[in-house]
């Protein structure tokens, strides 16, 4: 392309700095919390491991348990990126391939994964991360013309399915050694889509 007689090369577009912050930080944070408790982490801790400086830490969250919250967010958001695509299921938003993305993420960050589910000085950030398991799940039942309302509403299933996969995944955590990742998506899928008992 020119302009005026002088060639215009185009560059792909590029995140600019203040784009890639949070997610600098975010993974400062997590990388932290696999070293030590995150109890011992401090917010300098985390600017310091991102090379970013503290005032621009609070330009982007109010305190480390809303910084920890995005960063689970996020990681189901980058796992779930492709589920609408992918689904096999249309009652199940999720396929063997996303939850073991997923679940390898969490094996990866066990240690803080642990602390968030398994402690009670974690609950609001528990909290947020079932509600956006809960969210995506609701999104693809959305998309879902299987799904019978007078039979069960959506919002009840999601809420179910979101617990059922918040409790597996606190289960597997439990266990020493953990288990492979895709052992646990085995789990995790095999509890999804099996069939409701029979009424008698």
């Amino acid at each position: 392309m020119r302009v005026h007689g002088v060639p215009i090369h185009r560059h792909p577009a590029r995140r600019r700095p203040t784009q890639r912050r949070p997610a600098s930080l975010q993974e400062a944070l997590l990388a932290l919390a696999r070293e030590r408790p995150l109890d011992e982490i401090a917010v300098g801790d985390i600017t310091g491991r991102a090379g970013i400086n503290r005032s621009t830490f609070y330009q982007h969250y109010d305190d480390k348990e809303q910084l920890l919250t995005a960063a689970l967010k996020s990681a189901v958001d980058r796992a779930s990126a492709g589920i609408h695509t992918t689904r096999r299921d249309p009652l199940v938003p999720g396929t063997a391939p996303e939850m073991r993305l997923y679940l390898e993420h969490i094996a990866a960050n066990a240690t803080v994964y642990r602390q968030v589910l398994q402690s009670n000085r974690s609950s609001i950030v528990a909290a947020a991360l079932r509600e956006r398991i809960e969210e995506l799940i609701t999104s693809g039942l959305d998309a879902s013309t299987a799904l019978d309302e007078d039979d069960l509403p959506r919002d009840v299933l999601a809420a179910a399915l979101s617990g059922m996969t918040i409790g597996i995944i606190t289960a597997w955590l439990r266990r020493d050694p953990l288990p492979d990742a895709a052992v646990a998506a085995r789990w995790l899928w095999r509890s999804l889509t099996r069939p409701a008992a029979p009424q008698t």
